[in-house]
C-alpha cells in the first residue's frame, strides 16, 4: 500500500508539474490593436497640416517667381528706355562748314547702328542742323548734306535705307542759343529721332 501511495503521490506531482507547464506555455500573439478613432483623427490632422504647409511653400515660391519676373521685365524696360534716351541724346557733331564725319561721329553712328540692328522695327529721321552763320539757303543745304552723310554711313553699316529719313533744319533749331564758338559747335550737328 505504501507503494501505491508513493505512486499516487508521484503521479500527483507529475500531474501538477504537467499542469504548471501547460499553464506557463507561451500564449499565441494577439493581433495588434486597431487604432482608435482619436488616433486616426490625429494622423489625418497631421497629414492635412503637412499638405497645407507644402501648399503654402509652393504658393510662396510661385509668388516669388512672379515677382522676380516682374522685376526682370521692369529692369528690361528701364534698360530699353535708357538705350532710347542715349540714342536720341547722343548727337553727331561736325566741323565748321563741313559735312564730313569725324572719327568720333563715326563711333557714335556705329553705336546707333548696333541699336538699330537690335531694334529692327524702329525707323529713324536724321535731322541736319547748322550754326547761325551763313544764309538760310546755304545752311539748309549744309544741314541736308550732314543728314545725308550720317545716313550714308549707317547704310554702309548695314542699316536698311528704307528705315532712314532725312530732313534739314539749317539754323532754325539751335540746341544752344548762344552766339559764340561753344554754342556754334553744339549746333553743328545731326540729330537722330526714333519714329
Amino acid at each position: 500500500m505504501k507503494k501505491n501511495l508513493w505512486v499516487r503521490l508521484a503521479l500527483c506531482f507529475v500531474l501538477a508539474g504537467f499542469l504548471f507547464t501547460v499553464s506557463c506555455a507561451k500564449k499565441p500573439m494577439a493581433a495588434p490593436d486597431q487604432p482608435s478613432q482619436e488616433e486616426l483623427a490625429a494622423e489625418k490632422a497631421a497629414a492635412e497640416k503637412v499638405a497645407a504647409e507644402k501648399a503654402k511653400l509652393e504658393e510662396m515660391a510661385k509668388q516669388k517667381a512672379i515677382e522676380e519676373e516682374q522685376l526682370r521685365q521692369e529692369e528690361a524696360e528701364r534698360d530699353k528706355l535708357a538705350a532710347i534716351e542715349e540714342f536720341i541724346n547722343n548727337d553727331i557733331n561736325f566741323a565748321f562748314d563741313c559735312s564730313a564725319l569725324t572719327s568720333e561721329s563715326q563711333f557714335v553712328l556705329k553705336q546707333k547702328a548696333e541699336w538699330l540692328e537690335a531694334n529692327t522695327d524702329a525707323s529713324v529721321t536724321i535731322e541736319g542742323h547748322c550754326d547761325e552763320r551763313g544764309t538760310n539757303e546755304y545752311n539748309l543745304a549744309l544741314g541736308d548734306r550732314r543728314a545725308q552723310s550720317a545716313k550714308a554711313f549707317l547704310v554702309e553699316l548695314g542699316v536698311g535705307e528704307s528705315r532712314l529719313n532725312t530732313i534739314s533744319y539749317g539754323e532754325e533749331r539751335p540746341t544752344d542759343n548762344g552766339h559764340n564758338e561753344q554754342a556754334w559747335t553744339k549746333n553743328r550737328r545731326a540729330h537722330l529721332i526714333i519714329e
